[in-house]
């Protein structure tokens, strides 16, 4: 790892196709600058993502990175990271590619805390499709296929992840540089799984959670006494639903990670034929 990697070069020469305004911007570019603050080059970091406007943010980043499918890109994070722990792996989602179809695989990588970040683009709208409501859309959102709301409760992904165990839960806005570097950061830094929701405004097809919205009703953590490290003051702020809140809703200090915990820290690619039974016992059991 490099200490004079600038953010830069974490930019790739392909031109960004996301609409002018797009929250994913700034979500990217904390990204990038977060990668770089940390120590991590281009050649030591992995992206991978699914499908969505967040989909394509692995094509804007200078380092290796993997196109999946829609809602699988954290089981192949988790996959990478376990061949391979000296890379440092980062998972890019949206919300629908996050907490709809892929869901169970978002419970299941909270629970097994492997070593790797996860960026959520929270927009509460499914945007490559033209509008549809998604699962954080509030219960009244009016779309072309909702016409009269969606009468569901919005998935609250955060409440989600504290239930499956996560040892790392924060939330960031787009718009907020330093801070969504800042947390951003904090996950990549963290023993485990770190999950980072971040509000990315969509400005074409949701015209109700806006930059003006969120600017006048989001409460940053940080100026409050609100304690990371206490579960029950991150379960009550998580599930007051009255503000929206930024900052490290809840980190466990004791954190160990899923590779250290089982002893798979060897590159799988340096494990010659005929490796040792129990260490490929741990590889089935892992999938």
């Amino acid at each position: 790892m490099s200490s004079d990697v600038r953010f830069i070069d974490f930019k790739s020469d392909k031109q960004p196709t996301w609409c002018p305004g797009c929250g994913d911007f700034g979500t990217m570019n904390g990204m990038m600058k977060a990668l770089a603050e940390t120590g991590n080059d281009p050649d030591n970091t992995f992206i991978v993502a699914g499908i969505g406007c967040s989909g394509k943010i692995g094509t804007y980043m200078h380092s290796y990175a993997l196109h999946g499918v829609h809602g699988r890109a954290l089981p192949v994070g988790a996959g990478v990271k376990m061949a391979n722990p000296e890379l440092e792996v980062m998972v890019a989602g949206g919300d629908g590619d996050g907490y709809s179809i892929g869901a169970g695989h978002f419970i299941h990588a909270v629970r097994r805390n492997v070593d790797m970040s996860y960026v959520v683009m929270d927009n509460r709208i499914y945007g490559l499709t033209k509008g549809q409501a998604s699962p954080t859309s509030r219960e009244d959102f009016e779309t072309s296929t909702s016409p009269d709301g969606t009468n569901m409760a919005p998935v609250n992904p955060l409440a989600l992840a504290l239930a499956s165990g996560a040892t790392f839960i924060a939330q960031s806005f787009s718009s907020d540089s330093q801070r969504h570097t800042e947390l951003v950061r904090e996950a990549i830094e963290h023993d485990g799984f770190g999950l980072v929701n971040v509000y990315s405004p969509c400005v074409t097809f949701n015209d109700v959670d806006t930059y003006d919205y969120w600017r006048d009703s989001i409460v940053d953590l940080s100026e409050t006494d609100h304690d990371p490290s206490d579960e029950d003051d991150a379960r009550e702020r998580i599930m007051s639903g009255d503000r929206e809140h930024v900052g490290i809703l809840y980190q466990d200090p004791d954190s160990v990670p899923y590779g250290r915990r089982e002893g798979m820290d060897q590159n799988m690619s340096e494990i010659p034929d005929g490796a040792p039974e129990d260490a490929m016992d741990l590889v089935r059991e892992f999938y």
